[in-house]
């Protein structure tokens, strides 16, 4: 059997060359977006107005020819809003499933913060499976359904927090951050002619992606590298600055990134220096710094740093 991988490698740098036709000077960010999208992920972005949020997850469903919608939170938005609701037909006698903008490839979640737990909870299911149960009755998403949500770390007036249990959806939690000088002239060039994602082009179908990843889920980790993943997480759930530590679902979504970084580069195993690369925004959001840590100036991407720091890493992974 042929060696699938370094297909796999070409075309996800087809498409991120492509995204970063409109996304400029944010490569780490563009590659890390999709790594999380071909390991079937949930991305959060965390970062003030104005950075291409948006326009990040415009591309991206631009570039795999998937459908795209965008849900603004506010706070009087209803979980029916997001999911649809069942509607009476009175010339067929039945209820009908009106699906909600939650049935779509790429959905972005814009100001997520902004809604009530209540609503933020209804994208719980169609995230954590694929599906949403409206009335009796489970309608299945979109197939791949990646959801990219926003919010603003800077206003807290009429925000809501996101609890643990939605945070651990998300596979990462990114900041964009402002471009470089360079950069930023490109994207105030591009936005003084109007250029938008729908001008990106298509690099593959939806067909497509969810072949490649497939092809990602079968790049081997090593019993070494789970042990390594594995004693992270024990050092971070002993760890004295930390009151919640990294969950089991957390070591499996560090092990699924760690796979598609590994078959971007072409391998057909994950190392150590994979892990590194996403272990941060893997695991930063998963677990909960104690105050008294957070007033010594300790935060969440340090801590993870440390854990990486302080467990041997195995010899052959």
């Amino acid at each position: 059997m042929s060696n699938p991988m370094p297909r796999f490698r070409d075309r996800f740098q087809d498409l991120q060359d492509n995204v970063e036709r409109f996304i400029r000077g944010k490569p780490d960010v563009v590659q890390l977006a999709l790594t999380c999208l071909f390991a079937g992920g949930h991305l959060l972005i965390e970062d003030v107005p104005g950075v291409a949020k948006t326009s990040l997850a415009k591309a991206i469903a631009e570039s795999i020819r998937g459908t795209f919608r965008r849900i603004q939170f506010t706070p009087d938005l209803l979980p029916s809003d997001v999911t649809g609701v069942d509607m009476y037909n009175q010339r067929e006698g039945k209820f009908e499933f009106r699906p909600g903008p939650a049935f779509t490839n790429v959905l972005l979640g814009d100001e997520i913060n902004r809604a009530s737990p209540k609503t933020q909870s209804a994208l719980l299911q169609i995230m954590a499976e694929n599906e949403v149960t409206v009335g009796l009755t489970t309608h299945p998403a979109h197939k791949p359904f990646f959801c990219v949500a926003t919010q603003n770390p800077i206003e807290h007036q009429g925000t809501y927090m996101l609890p643990e249990a939605q945070l651990d959806r998300f596979l990462m939690r990114l900041a964009v951050g402002y471009p470089d000088h360079a950069a930023e002239m490109e994207v105030v060039a591009q936005g003084v002619a109007g250029t938008q994602p729908s001008a990106v082009g298509e690099v593959m179908d939806v067909a497509e992606l969810a072949e490649l990843m497939g092809v990602a889920r079968r790049v081997q980790a090593s019993p070494a590298l789970t042990s390594y993943l594995v004693d992270i997480a024990e050092v971070s759930r002993g760890h004295k600055s930390v009151r919640l530590g990294i969950s089991p679902r957390g070591v499996i979504a560090l092990a699924v990134a760690a796979q598609v970084v590994a078959a971007s580069n072409g391998r057909q195993y994950a190392t150590p220096d994979d892990v590194h690369r996403v272990a941060v925004p893997v695991l930063a959001h998963r677990i909960l710094v104690k105050q008294e840590a957070k007033m010594d100036g300790q935060s969440a991407a340090g801590l993870v740093e440390s854990f990486l720091e302080s467990v041997t890493v195995p010899r052959r992974a």
